[in-house]
């Protein structure tokens, strides 16, 4: 797994708070940035932290690039809606040497992990099969058709790599460009850095919060899992671990503060 912080919107701290001063301000939109230091940006960003007023923060965006995630990791991510992905297409991206992601449990059991290998050589040996197999069908169609060889080929292995794909299994890796802005990114914080999460995403989610908490560490200041900074929300479904969590995130701000 790979998480790299692409780009972000600049100054996002004092983005926020102009926008939300601007408000009730009678002024130019560019008098009230450039009369925002620093210092009075973050105050700023603190008291709408305080207060619950989180729409200012929806004008700042942040870019990540993702590699070496499944697929299943794909079908979790992509349920935060409010973002926008762009993902390595099985569809145009011939799958016959994939990589694959193998969950922490499976790696840490001999037996487990043999097995998983070998449905992941099976995967790809069927996957290469079908491949080929279609390609030959489709190939002898576009040329009947009465298209030039080359351009036979390339459309034949493209239309079978389409239906060879429907074997890829959920380890297949993958990558992809996620764009959030502030406010969504919190909401991610929220469930994704619990600890009830899927251990792939909470990772990723994990990872996520440290970037953003170097540029921003103000406006993140309280991100994280719902326990983080109240009570775990969970019920009888808790982890159980809030003590762990607090240190946890506690020890992440405090490390981006410092390479701030």
């Amino acid at each position: 797994m790979k998480v790299t912080l692409l780009s972000h919107t600049p100054n996002p701290e004092k983005t926020i708070a102009c926008a939300a001063k601007l408000c009730y301000a009678n002024t130019t939109i560019g008098d009230l940035y450039d009369g925002l230091t620093d210092e009075k940006a973050e105050n700023f960003v603190q008291m709408l932290s305080t207060i619950g007023h989180e729409s200012p923060i929806e004008h700042v965006s942040f870019t990540f690039g993702i590699e070496g995630v499944s697929r299943a990791f794909l079908a979790q991510i992509t349920r935060h809606r409010i973002a926008s992905y762009s993902v390595q297409s099985q569809r145009y991206v011939k799958e016959d040497k994939f990589a694959f992601v193998i969950p922490p449990e499976i790696e840490a059991d001999e037996t487990a992990k043999e097995l998983f290998l070998n449905a992941m050589d099976a995967d790809i040996e069927t996957y290469r099969k079908l491949t080929e197999i279609l390609s030959k069908k489709h190939y002898e169609t576009f040329l009947k058709e009465g298209q030039a060889e080359k351009e036979a080929k390339q459309k034949a292995e493209k239309k079978a790599i389409e239906d060879a794909r429907f074997v890829l299994p959920n380890a297949c890796d993958t990558q992809m460009i996620v764009t959030m802005n502030a406010r969504s990114l919190l909401n991610f914080f929220q469930h994704r850095c619990c600890n009830r999460a899927q251990w792939e995403i909470k990772a990723v989610a994990d990872e996520m919060l440290r970037l953003v908490c170097e540029v921003a560490p103000t406006l993140f200041s309280a991100a994280g899992p719902n326990c983080y900074k109240k009570a775990c929300p969970e019920g009888k479904m808790s982890c159980g671990k809030i003590t762990e969590m607090r240190e946890f995130y506690t020890t992440l701000h405090e490390n981006a503060e410092k390479r701030k």
